[in-house]
């Protein structure tokens, strides 16, 4: 299935239009996969780092009160981490603490798929052109042009995690169970 997604996104001329259909007709089933360890099976597997963006963009989406029109971009990770609720019912009883534990395993995916699909490799860097336009782009070593939206300060990051804190404080009080600590120290 992974390989056939993957496809999917890579034959349209336009991977960045086909993963966002797939991934619009793929949402649903996520919101009805009752385990967390199932939901996780089959992101980390996913083959296709932009269907995973585009995936887990419309999971954040789908848990902020108020979705916002941002691109994706780095910017807009940070507004997740600030705007985001409990992501997903639970049919067992999964403790609060570890929700917001997956939350944030979802938002280091996110960012490490982004990086993978904008900013880090150079021959993952075009991933949202076309196959025969990436060629061209990865001759050329043309640059991927980042948004201005990918343009954050130390500050904007600790003010998030800060934010983020306090909103965990108000849930849960203290101490915070370390797995939460470790993750945002990885995602910072």
């Amino acid at each position: 299935l992974q390989r056939m997604l993957s496809f999917a996104v890579e034959v349209d001329k336009s991977p960045n239009c086909s993963s966002c259909k797939i991934a619009d007709v793929i949402f649903p089933f996520i919101l009805n996969i009752p385990l967390r360890s199932q939901r996780e099976a089959f992101l980390n597997t996913m083959q296709s780092q932009l269907l995973r963006c585009k995936l887990l963009e419309l999971l954040f989406q789908h848990s902020c009160d108020v979705p916002t029109t941002l691109p994706l971009s780095l910017a807009k990770m940070l507004y997740f981490l600030s705007h985001s609720s409990l992501l997903l019912q639970y049919q067992d009883e999964t403790a609060t603490w570890q929700r917001w534990d997956e939350m944030l395993q979802y938002l280091s995916l996110l960012l490490m798929s982004y990086q993978n699909v904008i900013l880090a490799f150079p021959l993952a860097e075009h991933l949202r052109s076309s196959l025969n336009d990436r060629m061209d782009l990865i001759i050329q070593k043309a640059k991927p042009k980042l948004q201005d939206s990918d343009d954050i300060s130390h500050l904007d990051i600790q003010l998030k995690i800060e934010d983020f804190l306090s909103r965990m404080q108000q849930v849960l009080g203290q101490p915070f169970p370390l797995q939460i600590m470790e993750k945002l120290c990885m995602l910072q």
